[in-house]
């Protein structure tokens, strides 16, 4: 079971002062991050790419590349690359580049994006929002399996027998398929028999064990071995010493930023209510104590067979000190935890997935 953090580099005013941090400091703030993650244990830190003025990581393979050379065990991942607005060939050859400095801990976790301003930008079309993205899977899954390529499509000029390089130190460079709960997606990463990852961010995480089960048979059906297939969430949530504690420092931050994406999209208010009940048990909130989170974790492994677990934090601006202390609490509280649990699983032959 792996155990780590995501951050989509949010620089939103902070909800006490107004105030708004440089991008510049945003982005040390998550290297420093990053560098912590790695020393309380954690396995993995991903960064998600966008192009608006209220998240700093446009480039996420640069920010990761920062943290690589003071890492030494973590896993460095976009969360994710917006492929269909990317070029396969560059997203690999940063990534390739990661992989170097970071020897051989560079992922790409590949998606259509939730948001879309990145397409404008770099000139798409959005009515070929799907065929993009399915075409630029293709050619960037062709790259990581073989150093010369050959391809053609509609949306990028051909590539005729050429090397792309540099190649990476692991061969082939892992990509996931980061999905929101779509079945589409789900199946196309089964039938690829490419690692997913799951966006449980609302509702009652039990209920994406149907879309696992649906990944796994697309897998089996394509003749993949769905004994080696791994499954990550993409969840929010906030560790801290008490469970009240981490309510109330998570809240205000989480209410500012969902209720500024609730009017970009159209969703009803956000209040401490519809905190209050994500944060249950059975909520997709995984805010509260070491053990309360853990016990989360722990649920969402048996019961869905998620296999990475990556907490999102912060959601909107929060004290840098304040992540830092619930990554802290994550890598050493937490995960041992869950680490635990699950080993006595395995000797006991327990595991139900």
């Amino acid at each position: 079971m792996e155990i780590g953090i995501s951050t989509f580099v949010e620089t939103t005013p902070d909800v006490k002062t107004g105030k708004v941090i440089s991008h510049a400091q945003r982005i040390r703030e998550v290297v420093e991050e990053i560098v912590l993650a790695d020393q309380v244990g954690l396995d993995v830190f991903g960064v998600g790419e966008h192009h608006r003025e209220d998240y700093a990581a446009s480039a996420p393979a640069v920010i990761l590349a920062a943290a690589a050379s003071q890492t030494n065990q973590i896993r460095l991942t976009s969360a994710v690359t917006v492929l269909s607005s990317a070029d396969p060939v560059r997203v690999f050859q940063d990534f390739s580049t990661l992989d170097a400095i970071s020897n051989g801990r560079a992922e790409i976790m590949a998606g259509r994006g939730s948001f879309i301003e990145s397409f404008p930008l770099f000139g798409y079309d959005l009515n070929d929002y799907d065929e993009l993205f399915d075409e630029k899977l293709e050619l960037l899954l062709k790259i990581t399996a073989s150093e010369k390529v050959t391809w053609s499509g509609n949306h990028r000029p051909p590539i005729q027998n050429l090397g792309v390089y540099p190649r990476p130190v692991q061969h082939p460079l892992p990509v996931w398929i980061g999905s929101g709960g779509n079945s589409q997606s789900v199946v196309r990463a089964g039938l690829l028999g490419l690692p997913l990852v799951l966006a449980i961010i609302g509702g009652r995480p039990i209920q994406f064990e149907p879309l696992v089960r649906l990944y796994k048979r697309a897998a089996a059906k394509a003749g993949h071995d769905v004994s080696k297939l791994t499954v990550a969430s993409h969840s929010h949530g906030f560790v801290a010493d008490t469970n009240e504690d981490a309510a109330d420092k998570f809240f205000p931050s989480t209410q500012q930023a969902m209720n500024k994406l609730g009017r970009e999209r159209g969703w009803g208010p956000y209040d401490r209510s519809s905190f209050d009940f994500a944060r249950s048990f059975e909520g997709a909130l995984y805010v509260g104590d070491p053990k309360t989170v853990a016990d989360k974790i722990i649920y969402l492994r048996k019961n869905v067979g998620i296999t990475r677990f990556m907490l999102h934090v912060p959601v909107g601006t929060m004290p840098h000190d304040e992540v830092l202390r619930a990554i802290e609490l994550l890598g050493k509280e937490v995960a041992p935890i869950v680490r635990e649990e699950i080993a006595k699983w395995e000797v006991n032959g327990e595991e139900k997935v």
